[in-house]
């Protein structure tokens, strides 16, 4: 598959394995992949960041994915899920910290380190965000991937960093209309 990326895209997959092996962790997921895009400039999906609003506001993004992974990589929409059973979530996360320090539950660190010598693998966030990516290109026609539809596949899969994007007002249909226009916004 990585053969029909284009340079920009495989610069963000290298970009998100860089992010993920700085962490120390065993598994690219797809937050990797979205601080990756972040990194990047003179590309479409940078270009439609920054279009967006986005451009200096990383670490606002930065801030909320690292958010979720203290709650154990819970949405808000799943932490409120759990509310409406009469789970608080955030009474958890200060419990689990108070007794095992802060970000306990973003993973226990024996197990999210890699061994050494070791390249981190892809998690099934960030192959679901690839697959997902290829899907995106062949319905708009496209014969590459490119990083443009790497975000685009961010914003439409459930989970943490749609949800991050959306906060920060990037949707699938914002995205779509500064990529491809008004119409196919409307129509997808």
């Amino acid at each position: 598959m990585f053969e029909r990326f284009t340079r920009d895209a495989r610069e963000v997959v290298q970009g998100a394995l860089a992010h993920c092996e700085r962490s120390g962790e065993r598994t690219v997921g797809a937050e990797h992949l979205l601080l990756a895009l972040l990194d990047r400039e003179g590309s479409p999906a940078s270009c439609a960041l920054a279009a967006l609003g986005l451009a200096g506001r990383e670490a606002s993004v930065r801030e909320a994915l690292d958010e979720a992974r203290r709650r154990g990589g819970l949405s808000r929409a799943e932490s409120d899920a759990l509310a409406g059973l009469g789970i608080d979530v955030p009474e958890i996360v200060a419990r689990v910290e108070e007794v095992h320090g802060a970000g306990a539950m973003s993973g226990d660190p024996e197990d999210r380190h890699r061994r050494p010598g070791r390249r981190p693998g892809f998690g099934r966030g960030a192959k679901g965000v690839l697959e997902k990516a290829l899907r995106v290109a062949v319905g708009h026609r496209d014969r590459h991937i490119g990083d443009e539809h790497l975000l685009l596949a961010l914003t439409v899969l459930p989970g943490v960093t749609g949800e991050v994007l959306a906060d920060h007002g990037v949707t699938h249909a914002s995205v779509t209309r500064v990529l491809y226009g008004a119409g196919e916004a409307q129509a997808g």
